[in-house]
C-alpha cells in the first residue's frame, strides 16, 4: 500500500483529508474551466522522473496539462536510447517533437541547467530555439550573467534564476533579484516556493519582493520548514498556497506556474491530480475566499461541525497526520490466509472472508475510498467487540450498489439501523469516498463530500428495535454497543476494493 500523507489544516473550520483521484470528466471539465487570463498550468518532468520521457508526456496529458518544463537528463523512452537535453540528434528531436504535437503539448521551458561556458550556453540556446522552448531555468554564478545576456539577445529566450534552498547562491530572493537588475525583461525569476518555505522563508512575501521579476514558478506547498520536507497535496501542507496564488493574481502575474513535486510517493499521480484540482479551482475562486481559507483542496470537507477546532493552540502549526489504518505488509490485520490482497495501493477482497485491524479504536475519524461492481454489497464495520459474533456486536456502515427495499439497507447507512438523510447513487466500477466520524455516541458518515448520516447512538434503547419502532435483527440495543473495538472491511461474497484508507484517532 502506498503511503498517503495527508495534514489536517485550519481552514476556517476542520478539513479533512480524504484521498481523490480525478476521473477524466473531471479532469476535462476542470481543464475547460477558465482561471485569470495570464496564469498558466505546467508540468515540470522532474515529477515523474522515475518514468521516461514519453511517459511522462502521456501522464501530462492525461492530467489535462498542456505545458511542459523538460530537464536534462530525463530518459526518452520510446525505443529511443539516450536521454532529453542538447546532445539529442536531429531525428530525435523531430521524433519527440511528434510525440509533443501529437498529445497536444507544447514545451515551453527547460530547468535546471545550464552551462561551463559561452559555446556551452550558445549550444544550449541553440538547442531551446529548435525545441520551441521560450525560458531557461538555471543558477549559473553571477560572472557569468553578462555573457549569457550577449548569448541571448535577440533570441527570445528569457534566463529565470531558480532558487534551490541554502547554501544554494540564490536561495535569498533578494540576492537573485539584485543579480537581475540591471539586465532587461528577458531575465528574472523561476521562483521555487517549496525551497523559500524550507529555508523558512515565507513564499507569499517573497513573491510579493519578486513583483515585476517573476517569469515562471516551481509552485510548491510543502510538509515542514526544514529541507528534510517533502511535497504535499496543494492546499494541504505549511506553505499557504492559497496565499500565493491570492498573490499571483493580485500582482496579474503572466507566466507559468510548474508542477515540480518531489516527493517520490507511490500516490504520485493522484497527488498531482490533487494539486491541478485544487489550483484550478483556485484561479476561479475570488481573492476574498482564498485568503479566508474557503477553496478546499479535493476530498476536504468544511462540514464536520469543528470537532477538532478545541485542539489548536497558539502555537499550533498543524495537527497530526492521519496515519494509514493498514501496514503494506497486512501484518496489523487478521484475515483468511489469501482473502486479501494488496495490489498496488489497491486493497482487493479476493474472497474467503472479511478483514479486521488487530488494534482496537474508540474515537476517531477514518477516510477511504471504495469500489464494488453491479449490485456489489461489502461494508464499513466500526467498533466490533466480537469478530466471531459480529453481526451483533459491530455498527456497519453499509455499501451497496444499487436499490434496497429497506431504506436502512442502502449505501450509506447503518445497516438495518439508521436510513442515510439522502440516498445517493453510486456507479459501478467507480470509486466513492466515505469519511466516518465515531465519537462518544456520535457516529457520523459522509459519502462523496456530502454528509448523509449524524445520529446519536443513545436513541437506540431497546434490543431489536429502532427508536420509530421499526424492527431491527440486532440482540443489542445500540447504545449498549461497545465505545471501543477493531474496525473491519466486509468480503460479502462480491468484488470490492478499497484505497487510501487513513485514520486519525481523536
Amino acid at each position: 500500500m502506498a503511503t498517503f500523507h495527508l495534514s489536517l489544516r485550519r481552514l476556517g473550520l476542520l478539513a479533512l483529508a480524504t484521498a481523490l483521484t480525478l476521473t477524466p470528466t473531471a479532469r476535462a471539465a476542470d481543464k475547460a474551466g477558465a482561471g485569470p487570463a495570464g496564469i498558466e498550468l505546467g508540468l515540470q518532468c522532474w515529477t515523474f522522473r522515475s518514468f521516461t520521457f514519453l511517459e511522462t508526456l502521456d501522464k501530462a496529458a492525461n492530467l489535462g496539462v498542456k505545458n511542459i518544463q523538460i530537464y536534462a537528463g530525463q530518459a526518452i523512452g520510446g525505443g529511443l536510447t539516450g536521454v532529453i537535453g542538447p546532445d539529442l540528434t536531429p531525428d530525435q528531436r523531430k521524433t519527440i517533437k511528434g510525440w509533443v504535437k501529437d498529445r497536444g503539448l507544447e514545451l515551453v521551458s527547460i530547468g535546471v541547467t545550464g552551462a561551463a561556458d559561452e559555446a556551452g550556453w550558445k549550444k544550449l540556446v541553440a538547442f531551446a530555439k529548435d525545441m520551441g522552448i521560450r525560458t531557461i531555468a538555471t543558477e549559473p554564478e553571477q560572472e557569468q550573467l553578462p555573457m549569457i545576456d550577449k548569448v541571448v539577445k535577440g533570441t527570445g529566450i528569457r534566463i529565470a534564476l531558480h532558487d534551490h534552498p541554502a547554501p544554494s547562491r540564490y536561495a535569498d530572493p533578494a540576492v537573485a533579484l539584485a543579480a537581475v537588475k540591471s539586465f532587461g525583461p528577458h531575465f528574472g525569476l523561476c521562483a521555487d516556493t517549496g525551497h523559500w518555505t524550507r529555508d523558512a522563508r515565507d513564499p507569499v512575501a517573497c513573491l510579493k519582493m519578486a513583483e515585476g521579476r517573476l517569469i515562471e514558478l516551481h509552485f510548491k506547498d510543502i510538509s515542514e520548514p526544514a529541507k528534510v520536507a517533502h511535497d504535499m497535496p496543494w492546499g494541504t501542507g505549511i506553505g499557504d498556497a492559497a496565499g500565493q496564488v491570492a498573490e499571483l493574481r493580485r500582482q496579474k502575474f503572466k507566466g507559468y506556474v510548474f508542477i515540480e513535486y518531489e516527493h517520490n510517493t507511490p500516490n504520485l499521480e493522484a497527488d498531482v491530480a490533487r494539486c491541478i484540482a485544487w489550483f484550478r479551482a483556485a484561479l476561479r475562486a475570488p481573492i476574498a475566499d482564498l485568503i479566508a481559507g474557503k477553496v478546499m483542496p479535493p476530498g476536504y470537507t468544511q462540514e464536520i461541525d469543528n470537532l477538532w477546532r478545541d485542539r489548536w493552540s497558539s502555537a499550533a502549526g498543524k495537527w497530526p497526520l492521519p496515519q494509514p489504518l493498514l501496514k503494506p505488509d497486512l501484518s496489523n490485520a487478521e484475515f483468511a490466509e489469501g482473502s486479501w490482497a494488496w495490489e498496488g495501493d489497491v486493497l482487493v477482497a479476493k474472497g474467503g472472508g472479511d478483514l479486521w485491524t488487530k488494534e482496537n479504536y474508540g474515537d476517531f475519524a477514518l477516510s477511504l475510498e471504495f469500489k464494488v461492481e453491479s449490485a456489489g454489497n461489502s461494508g464499513v464495520f466500526l467498533r466490533c467487540s466480537d469478530t466471531v459474533n459480529w453481526l451483533h456486536n459491530a455498527i456497519e456502515v453499509q455499501i451497496l450498489q444499487g436499490d434496497a427495499e429497506n431504506p436502512r439497507h442502502v449505501v450509506g447507512s447503518l445497516f438495518d439501523v439508521l436510513a442515510p438523510g439522502r440516498q445517493k447513487p453510486i456507479e459501478p466500477g467507480t470509486w466513492h469516498q466515505f469519511v466516518i466520524i465515531a465519537q462518544g455516541a456520535k457516529i457520523v458518515v459522509h459519502l462523496d463530500g456530502e454528509k448523509i448520516i449524524d445520529t446519536n447512538l443513545n436513541e437506540w434503547t431497546t434490543a431489536g428495535k429502532n427508536p420509530d419502532d421499526t424492527p431491527n435483527k440486532f440482540a443489542k440495543a445500540y447504545r449498549d454497543m461497545a465505545r471501543e473495538g477493531r474496525i473491519g472491511l466486509q468480503y460479502h461474497g462480491n468484488p470490492v476494493s478499497f484505497r487510501n484508507i487513513l485514520i486519525e484517532k481523536l
